[in-house]
């Protein structure tokens, strides 16, 4: 009988009977650090910025050194007695066995009171030790998405299932590289990702989608598509996302046109398509979440004979809402569309898609020890034209698993939830008397800007160090945008959870803020 545990004395694996009693217990160790580390937090995130957070993670790797401020927010850090993980007493279960013949002090290589050996030690702390430990860090110096004054950016609360699916996948560990490494994993990305493709493309005989690492890799993946079509030069609006410029450089194409935008939204009325193009169109830019104009869009793109690529990595799960729906009108004329689900779809980071309106070839590779010819002819599926990626991670697991808890119009719910949300912010900005509303929000981001800072260049720095203080208090997590030339304060609601009254709390300590940092 094969033993699928591991040899006396070697780390517990995460797999067989054995490796599950191993996680249950590490997961409670865990679990019981973070509950520790929350209950001592006091805001959103660390306060003291870079410095303090370094200086935080330095008292644990490197508990006898001293840092010593540049002046310019870093710090250095120097050793003096070592006396961090190699001092430990604890047996090393989990990490490097006793007694195993591992190189000593005298190696060349051996790390043993070097300035690093808090994060490399010559010997391991154990795992409940360092789980526990570097938990306790991790959680104390991180920003928290559920605190409804962490509003930055794109960046969402995870929910519970998609969480712990996660770990479920990190236990058995698939490769989508071939199926001898996944077989079911591979089996539910084909049906997951025919489900999008037809989510998007519900008029098409055989639409495509790929699962990716979210919406950079997805338009890289669009735009290579466009360009293995012929397309040799990208344009976009003046809001596109900045990834569309560097998936234009890694392909080795021109810069792209950039069109003029208003309201935040590409003006149709200046777009000129040259031959051999691509289109990018955007779906919820990230600083605005404004929607362009797809329907004109397409039609221009068809005209011109040009490839359309939707960037609807923000806006794209407006889909899972009846109510919502309507904002992504057109979609379905694009012939690639990028949509995230680490965003609105509140998975752990990373989870997107790329659909497509006709199957994805352009992809395929042979390598024979992964997908020889005679194993697909004779019905092994082949995974290496499904990605950019050879080995990668069954993201589709959690996917599958939230979208299976919740359904499709439970996802849509939660997106209308935090568009609500946005819009009830968006009027008390209005009715702030020390607050100034860029526009009325389409998604979930609003846009705001202190009345102290006026309407010219120089109160741009006032709202800047408005942001900047509250980051380095601790206090709130705000964005920023550059936007019709002045510099705006925003925030994108991301958390369907969020008390609005904390939200309107948010606005005034924004206001006086911004008063303190004016006189």
């Amino acid at each position: 009988m094969i033993d699928s545990g591991t040899s006396a004395g070697a780390p517990p694996l995460a797999g067989g009977a054995a490796g599950e009693q191993a996680v249950r217990d590490l997961v409670a160790v865990a679990l019981d650090a973070v509950a520790g580390a929350t209950r001592d937090r006091t805001g959103p995130l660390p306060p003291g910025g870079p410095t303090a957070v370094a200086d935080s993670l330095a008292r644990l790797l490197r508990p006898a050194a001293v840092r010593v401020s540049d002046g310019a927010g870093s710090g250095e850090l120097h050793a003096g007695s070592e006396a961090g993980p190699e001092a430990s007493a604890e047996p090393a279960t989990g990490g490097e066995p006793a007694g195993s013949g591992s190189a000593g002090s005298g190696s060349v290589h051996s790390t043993a009171g070097s300035p690093w050996a808090g994060v490399l030690p010559e010997r391991g702390v154990g795992a409940a030790a360092a789980l526990a430990d570097l938990t306790r860090v991790l959680v104390a110096g991180s920003v928290d998405p559920t605190h409804p004054w962490c509003a930055a950016h794109l960046h969402g609360p995870p929910l519970a299932v998609a969480a712990v699916a996660d770990l479920v996948a990190s236990m058995l560990n698939p490769s989508m590289d071939s199926w001898d490494q996944a077989p079911v994993a591979s089996e539910l990305e084909r049906e997951l990702t025919a489900a999008f493709a037809h989510l998007f493309f519900p008029a098409e005989p055989a639409p495509d989608a790929l699962v990716t690492s979210g919406g950079t890799e997805s338009t890289l993946v669009g735009l290579l598509l466009a360009r293995e079509a012929g397309a040799r030069q990208v344009v976009c609006g003046r809001n596109a996302h900045h990834s569309v410029a560097r998936a234009a450089w890694q392909l080795g194409l021109p810069e792209p046109l950039l069109v003029d935008v208003e309201d935040g939204r590409l003006r149709v009325d200046r777009l000129e398509i040259p031959e051999r193009a691509v289109v990018v169109a955007t779906a919820g830019t990230t600083d605005t979440g404004a929607v362009d104009r797809l329907p004109e869009i397409a039609e221009c793109a068809e005209r011109a004979g040009a490839w359309l690529h939707v960037d609807a990595a923000y806006g794209g799960a407006a889909l899972f809402s009846d109510r919502l729906a309507p904002l992504l009108a057109g979609v379905e004329r694009a012939d690639s569309v990028a949509v995230d689900l680490h965003k609105f779809g509140w998975q752990p980071v990373a989870a997107g898609l790329l659909a497509t309106r006709v199957p994805v070839t352009a992809l395929e590779v042979r390598a024979d020890y992964l997908n020889p010819d005679d194993d697909v002819e004779a019905g092994l599926p082949d995974l290496l034209g499904r990605s950019l990626r050879t080995s990668r991670r069954p993201d589709v697991f959690k996917i599958a698993v939230t979208l299976r808890a919740l359904g499709r119009s439970g996802i849509g719910a939660l997106v209308e939830r935090c568009c609500a949300m946005a819009g009830e912010l968006a009027e008390a900005v209005e009715a702030h008397p020390a607050l100034r509303l860029w526009g009325k929000p389409t998604l979930s981001t609003v846009l705001l800007r202190p009345t102290v800072a006026g309407d010219d260049p120089d109160g741009d720095a006032l709202v800047a160090e408005v942001r900047r203080r509250l980051l380095t208090e601790g206090r709130a997590v705000l964005g920023r945008a550059r936007v019709d030339a002045r510099v705006w304060l925003k925030l994108t609601l991301l958390n369907p959870a969020a008390d609005p009254h904390a939200h309107l709390e948010l606005l005034d300590l924004v206001a006086a803020t911004a008063e303190e940092t004016r006189s």
